[in-house]
């Protein structure tokens, strides 16, 4: 099988490329194609486990979705986990294989191209179309040599390219024929065409810079697509879609820490599906809502910074007032880990060594460990005994007393803990929530009257139809497609 490969870069970031990637490969997948999405490198705390046990960003995980296949490493053969501001856990093929300063991986992603190539093999080896996603903004021409993010696969991979601008964020003209100004000839040779992306409004008011565009960068300017109204349905990658308007409706309030290191934050998409819930996203410096129903604490990327985190920010005097008061807590993975008696990482795998505090209303306790736990799980929730489907992803081992009252069962292995009085939850289990019947559940012992008729991974799927047919309606598919060339490496 030779297959055809198509690369979509951005302008900027957040300019929609993940989305355009998930819609297109939806498309493709309708008419009956194999297609798979590929990013060389991701940079992302929000990620995913695979079928063959590794872990890729989130984004990717959505385009597999929609492109109807199994998630593998290969679709995302480098992805940078920050765990500070000049530094992040480097993840090659699903595995953590060392954390670098930015510097270090400078110096040393050159070395990762080979594997970059051999994961895009394996997937034109075995479908018709692979759709490729660039990261960041392709004019970023400092940091080009030994790119793997934009340029520097495309080339070595010899990959056209879809330059895609934002004009929501005011500017697309500039921000297009400026890219083309700054690129290098050889990589300004790759971009097939360009697509002006979140248009609101007439689209023919558009068609004079359409025309500009087009003669001042001597490539078709596909476009424009309006904004889609249903991307706030999907899950994303970054946190501050959980920041938008689409988090202010219901009635009852789930509180949320906003962590510094806050990872696998999707975990919250079908508790704000639900027409009842009102997510609060709770920003550094705010205090946590009295009259919430449910505190949250998240996944972190980096547990003991973060434990620092929330005492910085008086969060752990707010959540002992808010068990006082009758609350209730969930800590999710890192979140699990802050609320026992003590975090420790004797071998500095988070960061520095040492041991912290925790905030000491779980009894149990977690001492890092080098062996990260990826593992898609079909648990039981200990209470009711209804299915969840989820997955392990964290370093750490987690004791004490408390996990005698476990949140929940793994091939009928106890998993999590619980408070004496059932108050206090913590749990390694990412993606619970999207089980709806236990979601249900859940949210009936905190007296909130969830949709009974809410199937959450449903609305996904049907969202990412619709995306298919947003795309379908406004751009000429067949055109871009045929942009695509046929894989030689």
């Amino acid at each position: 099988m030779t297959a055809r490969a198509l690369m979509v870069m951005g302008t900027g970031s957040d300019v929609g490329k993940s989305l355009i990637v998930a819609g297109l490969c939806r498309a493709l997948a309708n008419r009956g194609h194999k297609v798979a999405p590929f990013k060389p490198q991701n940079m992302s705390n929000n990620a995913a486990v695979t079928a063959d046990g590794g872990e890729i960003g989130r984004a990717q995980a959505l385009q597999a979705r929609a492109a109807r296949k199994d998630l593998v490493t290969a679709m995302n053969p480098v992805l940078l986990k920050p765990e500070r501001e000049t530094g992040s856990q480097v993840v090659v093929r699903g595995r953590r294989v060392a954390s670098m300063s930015a510097r270090e991986y400078f110096a040393f992603r050159g070395r990762l191209m080979p594997d970059v190539l051999a994961a895009f093999s394996e997937l034109a080896a075995e479908n018709d179309f692979v759709l490729v996603e660039g990261a960041g903004s392709a004019s970023e021409v400092n940091l080009r040599e030994s790119d793997l993010a934009n340029f520097g696969f495309a080339q070595a991979a010899g990959v056209p390219v879809v330059l895609v601008g934002d004009i929501h964020r005011g500017g697309v003209i500039a921000s297009v024929v400026g890219t083309f100004a700054v690129v290098e000839p050889e990589d300004r040779a790759l971009i097939a065409a360009t697509l002006v992306n979140k248009f609101h409004g007439d689209p023919s008011l558009f068609d004079e810079g359409r025309r500009l565009i087009a003669e001042k960068t001597g490539v078709p300017c596909l476009g424009p697509v309006p904004h889609f109204p249903g991307a706030g349905r999907l899950p994303a990658e970054d946190v501050l879609a959980l920041e938008g308007p689409d988090a202010d409706s219901g009635d009852v309030v789930i509180a949320v820490l906003r962590l510094g290191r806050i990872a696998n934050f999707d975990d919250l998409d079908p508790l704000r599906a639900e027409p009842g819930v009102r997510v609060v996203l709770v920003a550094p410096g705010e205090a946590i809502p009295r009259e919430a129903r449910l505190v949250i604490i998240p996944g972190s990327k980096a547990t003991r910074a973060d434990l620092e985190f929330v005492r910085a920010q008086g969060w752990d005097i707010d959540i002992a007032a808010h068990i006082r008061a009758g609350g209730h807590v969930l800590g999710i993975c890192g979140g699990y880990q802050m609320l026992g008696r003590s975090v420790a990482d004797p071998a500095g795998i988070e960061g520095a060594r040492g041991e912290s505090a925790g905030l000491g209303h779980l009894d149990v306790e977690t001492v890092m460990d080098a062996h990260k736990q990826l593992r898609v799980e079909a648990a039981q929730d200990a209470v009711s005994g209804l299915s969840i489907s989820g997955y392990h992803m964290h370093m750490g081992i987690t004791r004490g007393g408390d996990t005698q009252r476990p949140f929940g069962y793994v091939a009928g292995a106890p998993e999590g803990a619980r408070s004496a009085d059932g108050r206090v939850m913590g749990t390694y289990l990412h993606g619970l929530f999207a089980a709806d019947d236990f979601r249900r559940d859940f949210l009936a012992r905190l007296g909130v009257v969830a949709d009974p008729l809410l199937d959450y991974d449903a609305g996904v799927d049907a969202t990412l139809d619709a995306l298919a047919g947003h795309l379908e309606a406004h751009l000429d598919l067949d055109a871009l497609f045929a942009l695509a060339r046929p894989v030689t490496t």
